[in-house]
């Protein structure tokens, strides 16, 4: 309720005057008990949600920020792993439990960029059921061609995709998954016809791109380094806005050739919506804490990947904005997973 709401009311019937007095005074009598309850958080076991199997980069992220927030909290943070449907049903389960702070989810890309652009029933709202803690990380992926292809540099790749329209290939572990977005970004960007091949999986992909089967596919960074210095298969660019920690010397896509790409898979923590500012404040003061920390911030360097750690708003406007460009691609590309 705003500041002169209850001295000056739409409506001037006694009732509505005693309703909005009444939640006024409730917010102020509960705001000491919010206060009082985040100090004291937590007094139990918080549930941290992975929407994607054990192993994964997602898993694997959460587990080791996990296993520092419980050292940080003095609680247990228990793992709990609900793969599915490409993170929907574990990003459900955390959009409809109790917004009292424990339950926690790790978002990424898929579950709060992708899916709310591309299925048209999502059973939950990426923006509206959430409540953001902190932007973890971001990883960038990296643009993988076979050796035989005659292209050594991005520009050389648009050239040749020109030359030879509808001819050259792109992989991607699925349709609508992230190597899928990242390639059709590259198309709209570049004004080329590139067709897509979808496999099941990233792994088939590659192995493909190796056999020379396809053109290019759009890896991991982590997954992509060792096939490039095996000489298996050759690095092109690199999808974020800068240059990656783990491969220096490779450019960025945008700075390769295609001005204005950039593109990146991230991690981030998120409660339920309606949990207590107090409670989402403390920990976000205990995430920074511990991405900031030389073990876990040496750590995810060596994966490739940049801290983030930045305030719920901006990630928040984040969201917002990766939502924003995801339905750009996916509404010039025609992509549907439906």
């Amino acid at each position: 309720m705003y500041p002169g709401m209850i001295d000056k009311p739409r409506c001037s019937c006694r009732l509505c005057i005693s309703v909005m007095r009444l939640a006024a005074i409730v917010s102020l009598t509960l705001a000491p008990a919010w206060v009082a309850c985040a100090q004291s958080y937590p007094v139990r076991p918080i549930r941290y949600v992975v929407p994607f199997p054990a192993g994964g980069g997602v898993d694997i992220v959460a587990r080791l920020v996990g296993q520092k927030i419980a050292e940080s909290l003095g609680q247990q943070v228990v793992i709990d792993n609900r793969g599915g449907a490409g993170g929907i049903i574990g990003a459900e389960i955390v959009a409809r439990a109790a917004p009292n702070g424990y339950t926690i989810v790790m978002g990424n890309v898929a579950t709060h960029a992708l899916n709310p652009v591309l299925f048209k029933k999502l059973p939950y709202d990426a923006v509206k059921d959430f409540t953001p803690v902190t932007l973890v990380a971001m990883i960038p992926g990296v643009l993988l061609v076979h050796p035989a292809v005659p292209a050594n540099s991005v520009k050389e790749l648009i050239a040749l995709a020109k030359a030879k329209p509808g001819q050259l290939t792109y992989g991607s572990a699925g349709n609508g998954t992230p190597p899928q977005l990242s390639a059709e970004l590259f198309k709209a960007l570049a004004g080329v016809n590139i067709i897509h091949v979808a496999y099941k999986g990233g792994a088939p992909g590659l192995t493909d791109l190796m056999g020379g089967q396809i053109t290019m596919y759009f890896s991991n960074i982590v997954a992509g380094v060792p096939l490039v210095q095996s000489g298996k298969l050759k690095a092109l660019g690199v999808t974020s806005n800068k240059r990656s920690k783990i491969m220096p010397q490779l450019p960025t896509i945008a700075e390769a050739g295609l001005p204005g790409y950039e593109d990146f898979n991230w991690y981030g923590v998120l409660a339920p919506v309606g949990t207590p500012a107090p409670i989402i404040a403390k920990l976000h003061g205990t995430i920074v804490q511990t991405l900031n920390t030389p073990e876990v911030a040496n750590w995810l360097a060596q994966q490739g990947a940049d801290v983030v750690a930045n305030s719920p708003d901006e990630f928040g406007q984040f969201i917002r904005k990766e939502i924003a460009k995801y339905t750009k691609i996916v509404r010039e590309s025609g992509i549907n997973v439906e």
